[in-house]
């Protein structure tokens, strides 16, 4: 047996392009080093300055105007991007750009190495941070202004650097558990298809003594089944001669998930945050819904003489307030805001949750199926996408260049997103159906989810094709 152990270890692993990749970012740790703070240098530059220069009150090229400029860097490429980048390529943004990620870490090689205290490790951050962010994101109006980015991004950094500080010993404590983009990103992440596979034959046979991995993120790596907490960052590349780069199939993680591997508190980031939160955030300014509403019971406070509502006294820093570019929400607007984000979460993400019963009573379940619904991981991630990409669009715009293309990109997705989640969805059902369930019942289950979807693919219709 030891001659066969001996034997297995003395054969190399086929090296494939990816494995060398993943060797080099493990060989090349300066170098990333470099990249990251490089990035760490362009993120403060561009949160600070813009904050504290005058608003243009004219029109300019982004490419003239630093405040624009920022604007379109944070939401218009930076963002959309990240998340699009995640769905390829897995965490690479966590594990070799991210500011937030680089920082902490730092810090926290030079913190206090407190243990990590039991409500930190609450399931349920991902989704309360992302929902908070995302909501407070609109009543201040991030995307549009430099003080309002510094206050949530840069709030976001010095938190991290806090935690960093007290919690963990040059760890990713705040990446772990309370990153707002935290949970997006494990969900997001599932679908790359490239990932670090562990060889767990390999593993085993490797010498006890080897020397740990400095992971960040905090992964028992030999339990590592996927890409969900993987920052990408290449430090376990070769471990053990076990841990390597490869290529998969963008639907095997969420195929093979074991119901020991699902959250419930997933799911719901993924039908009432992604799907529910993040809609109502992108499409309520440019509604007429919201216009409609907004005018009636303006109307109505009017003509009871109840007018406090419509007071514009807020602080910049609590709701949007800029009387230089005539951009100044009044009470009645923020409460607006929530009303029409937080019907559209229950709306939405109450029908993927009604639709998650149903098909778990057609397949036979008593419990409601939640793994189901990480189908809806391709549609979420596509929608927020085209949520982020839609102000990089109104910059092009802007610039006069020709987005004729842009539609048809849109339709595109919007395709692509409902035959991915269609598929998955399917492959799902398959595995949860209980024995002996007749197709017919499988069938309906899976029609009964995918009818699920009409509300969102519908609300991006809408705002992309008739508004």
């Amino acid at each position: 047996m030891n001659e066969q152990m001996a034997v297995s270890m003395a054969q190399p692993l086929s090296r494939t392009r990816l494995q060398a990749l993943g060797d080099w970012m493990r060989d090349h740790r300066r170098a990333i080093q470099a990249i990251q703070w490089s990035v760490v240098l362009f993120y403060l530059i561009l949160l600070i300055w813009p904050a504290l220069l005058p608003l243009p009150v004219a029109y300019a090229h982004f490419y003239e105007n630093l405040v624009l400029f920022a604007q379109f860097v944070f939401w218009g490429i930076w963002w959309p991007f990240v998340m699009l980048s995640t769905m390829l390529l897995g965490r690479v943004w966590c594990g070799v750009f991210c500011p937030e990620g680089s920082l902490t870490e730092w810090v926290s090689r030079h913190g206090r190495g407190g243990a990590i205290p039991r409500w930190m490790r609450w399931g349920g951050w991902p989704f309360t941070a992302f929902v908070l962010t995302t909501i407070y994101g609109q009543l201040v109006s991030v995307y549009e202004y430099p003080k309002a980015a510094l206050l949530i991004l840069g709030g976001s950094t010095v938190a991290a650097m806090g935690v960093g500080y007290f919690y963990g010993r040059g760890k990713r404590v705040w990446c772990r558990y309370l990153c707002p983009a935290n949970g997006v990103f494990s969900l997001l992440a599932r679908l790359a298809p490239v990932h670090f596979r562990v060889d767990q034959t390999r593993w085993a046979q490797a010498p006890r003594q080897t020397p740990a991995v400095d992971c960040g993120p905090l992964i028992h790596i030999r339990e590592m089944q996927g890409n969900s907490a993987c920052h990408m960052c290449g430090r376990c590349s070769g471990h053990r001669q076990a841990v390597v780069l490869s290529a998969r199939s963008p639907n095997r993680e969420i195929d093979s998930l074991k119901t020991r591997d699902v959250s419930s508190w997933e799911a719901l980031l993924l039908m009432f945050g992604m799907l529910g939160v993040a809609t109502g955030a992108f499409q309520w300014s440019a509604s007429p819904w919201f216009v409609q509403m907004k005018q009636t019971v303006a109307m109505w406070l009017i003509e009871r003489d109840i007018y406090w509502p419509l007071g514009n006294d807020a602080p910049w820093w609590l709701l949007t307030h800029y009387p230089q570019t005539n951009d100044v929400f009044t009470w009645l607007d923020g409460m607006l805001i929530l009303i029409y984000i937080g019907a559209t979460a229950l709306i939405i993400g109450g029908s993927l949750w009604l639709a998650l019963r149903i098909a778990g009573w057609w397949l036979g379940k008593k419990e409601l199926p939640w793994r189901l619904a990480y189908g809806y991981t391709p549609l979420a991630g596509i929608s927020v996408f085209l949520g982020l990409s839609a102000l990089t669009v109104s910059f092009l715009k802007a610039e006069r260049l020709d987005v004729s293309w842009v539609s048809g990109g849109r339709a595109a997705l919007l395709l692509l997103a409902l035959f991915w989640s269609g598929r998955l969805l399917w492959r799902l059902v398959e595995k949860e159906a209980v024995k002996n369930l007749s197709w017919r019942r499988r069938l309906a289950a899976w029609l009964t989810l995918v009818t699920g979807t009409v509300l969102v693919l519908g609300s991006w219709v809408e705002m992309f094709f008739l508004w």
